[in-house]
């Protein structure tokens, strides 16, 4: 039998917060006066931090010894994911928002294109199709950005891309493994490799540190353990197609923190990419109700064709008998 519904339903609500969580990541940049690796320091340390407790209070104190000891995939999966983070906000420093915004857009396809070279996991026709719709979304708005967008931020969000694609599909890969131990593992990584370039962490005054606590406790303890638990629970393909809801949203929390309103073919792409992830969620709903009660039809009529056929051969005994 294929995939419970209720499995695959947790699995797009738990993507779907991580990306609403994402997407904030602009908005509390944009509140940091500091250089990148200060913010990634004390960003990481605040979502690791966070994210141990929540492993405590899940799995126990003894669940800690996975960070010490997080085996070949949980060290993968940290390692992506830091390098991820790493490449992120300096991203976000050295170009425009939505630059980086459409290129996370392009995850669902790099994402897909891993699975299916190294899992064989071949997407959906639905998928492929909202994906394709996603794609032109990305294409207008990225037809719209002005030729001196700066190289370095576009070469590090495509980094990030890479390496966040590459660990849904490790994810998907190694299930055993303790995905939340990993996300927590993966942001003391991150904080350990900025400290020797974080010029500006003794000059942090205490409002700053709370943006700096909201910011790794809400944008990257969150998201990125909903992301590692929903991720596991659904294809890679689909669990990043779900993801580029941050594409639109980066875009909304801007407008609402600074009065940044995107440019018109910025709105029509997210619009795209929305109206992309939105159906596919919805096809995917529709498929597994249509499943379900295939299945249950199919039960139904192999338990009475069962019975009669226990009848038939009652009476046959019984008339053998006489």
């Amino acid at each position: 039998m294929g995939q419970p519904r209720s499995e695959r339903g947790l699995g797009i609500a738990l993507v779907t917060a991580a990306a609403i969580a994402w997407s904030t990541a602009p908005f509390f940049t944009r509140l940091l006066p500091f250089d990148p690796w200060t913010i990634l320091f004390w960003r990481g340390l605040f979502g690791g931090s966070l994210i141990s407790v929540l492993l405590v209070l899940m799995q126990g104190a003894d669940a800690l010894r996975q960070l010490v000891v997080p085996g070949r995939g949980g060290l993968l999966v940290a390692s992506l994911s830091a390098i991820g983070m790493i490449s992120f906000i300096p991203a976000l420093q050295m170009t425009d928002v939505m630059n980086v915004a459409v290129l996370i857009a392009t995850q669902p396809f790099v994402a897909a294109a891993l699975a299916w070279l190294w899992l064989g996991e071949a997407a959906t026709w639905r998928t492929l199709l909202a994906s394709l719709v996603a794609f032109a979304g990305v294409a207008i708005t990225v037809g719209g950005i002005r030729a001196g967008a700066d190289i370095s931020g576009v070469a590090l969000s495509c980094l990030m891309v890479l390496a966040i694609s590459a660990m849904t599909v490790v994810v998907r890969r190694h299930r055993e493994t303790s995905m939340v131990a990993a996300a927590a593992l993966s942001n003391f990584i991150g904080s350990l490799v900025s400290l020797p370039f974080a010029h500006d962490i003794a000059h942090v005054s205490g409002h700053n540190l709370a943006i700096l606590a909201m910011f790794g406790c809400l944008q990257v303890a969150l998201g990125l353990t909903f992301y590692m638990l929903g991720s596991r629970l659904l294809p890679s393909g689909q669990a990043s197609l779900i993801a580029t809801l941050e594409t639109p949203l980066m875009a909304f929390w801007i407008w609402v923190g600074f009065r940044e309103v995107p440019a018109m073919h910025a709105l029509i792409g997210g619009a795209l990419v929305i109206g992309a992830v939105i159906a596919d969620i919805a096809g995917d709903a529709r498929s597994r109700r249509s499943s379900w009660a295939s299945s249950c039809r199919k039960s139904g009529g192999e338990m009475r064709r069962a019975g009669l056929g226990g009848r038939s051969d009652r009476r046959g005994k019984t008339h053998a008998l006489q």
